[in-house]
């Protein structure tokens, strides 16, 4: 029988955050952390995320700074124990980003959502690897009916481990620029923080791979943005979720968005009614910080073969055994029967 073990460490992101040897290098925030702009990517990053966030808590902030936003980089490790092509090794999986509210003011220290950030050595594999491979075949679906399972139950299985329940009081949520193939219409939905909700035209891609991880999605302009933001959660992310919390997921990933797409996040007219994303928008405001989306695309690939080579090749039927079980299983994330 197949057994995994998960681990986790964590890392500060702040001004003086330089990229561990064994993170993800596709990492967005590591790809900030690079190069001779890095003290000044940071900075200015992470400046903009305590401005976002205080506009956001404007409650008793009259002189808009009573908050700072501090970040941790949570990387999360596998090791497949059991089975005769397996070593118990620990693999690299996923990580994500944790907030915490400091509140200058009283000292108070809060923490906040995990999640809001996420990147994935799987994912990578499927959407690097995998989905290229498929899509140039003549024979057969792409996406295979498969795609994005194994990589749902190893999320899952993370969820529902002794690893997150000691670390993690809430399930985690996620935060993700909209989709440019899909067109989303706005509803009369309005919440204090989260903004005025849209609805989109039809599930995504990402959509379907993160539905596998168990998690659903609401799409958010929050006060004073431009474009929506995709909010892939557990349970009800209106009410399991302080007005913090939430404020401190949009202040760092609408900032962080802001750098990867300003073509959206700084565009210089709001979404409207019907709104349809591009990255093809010429009316936005460039953001003075560098990051480098080409390396990313690039840096994606290696990391989805550098999955393929030491996890997936060499732990293939174990994996398989071991996703089959899971998926006979029907165990939500939270580990309910369904």
């Amino acid at each position: 029988m197949t057994d995994l073990t998960f681990s986790l460490s964590s890392t500060r992101f702040d001004e003086d955050y330089r990229p561990r040897s064994d993170t993800r290098t596709t990492t967005n925030f590591a790809n900030l952390a690079r190069g001779e702009n890095r003290e000044q990517n940071l900075r200015k990053t992470l400046g903009m995320i305590d401005s976002r966030f205080n506009e956001l808590a404007h409650w008793d902030n009259e002189n808009g700074d009573r908050y700072s936003i501090e970040l941790d980089i949570v990387s999360v490790c596998v090791a497949i124990e059991g089975g005769g092509d397996v070593s118990g090794e620990a693999m690299p999986l996923i990580e994500v980003l944790r907030t915490t509210v400091v509140d200058r003011r009283s000292g108070e220290r809060t923490h906040g959502i995990v999640g809001n950030n996420f990147s994935s050595y799987v994912r990578d594999y499927d959407f690097s690897v995998l989905l290229p491979a498929c899509s140039g075949s003549t024979s057969g679906d792409c996406p295979p009916d498969d795609f994005g399972v194994l990589h749902g139950n190893l999320f899952k299985a993370f969820l529902r481990s002794d690893t997150y329940a000691e670390n993690f009081p809430k399930p985690p949520v996620i935060c993700l620029s909209v989709s440019t193939s899909k067109t989303y219409q706005r509803t009369e939905n309005r919440h204090p923080v989260l903004g005025v909700e849209y609805r989109q035209s039809e599930y995504s891609q990402t959509d379907a791979y993160f539905a596998k991880m168990g998690l659903s999605v609401r799409f958010f302009l929050p006060p004073n943005g431009v474009a929506p933001l995709a909010f892939y959660h557990l349970g009800d992310l209106l009410g399991e979720y302080s007005d913090l919390e939430l404020a401190a997921t949009i202040g760092t990933m609408e900032t962080f968005q802001k750098i990867y797409r300003p073509e959206i996040y700084n565009a210089n007219s709001a979404a409207g009614v019907s709104y349809q994303p591009s990255l093809a928008n010429p009316d936005f405001s460039p953001i003075p910080i560098v990051y480098d989306r080409e390396e990313r695309s690039r840096l994606a690939m290696e990391q989805g073969r550098f999955a393929e080579e030491h996890f997936i090749t060499p732990h293939r039927t174990a994996l398989e055994e071991w996703s089959k079980d899971v998926t006979v299983n029907q165990l939500d994330p939270q580990g309910e029967q369904s």
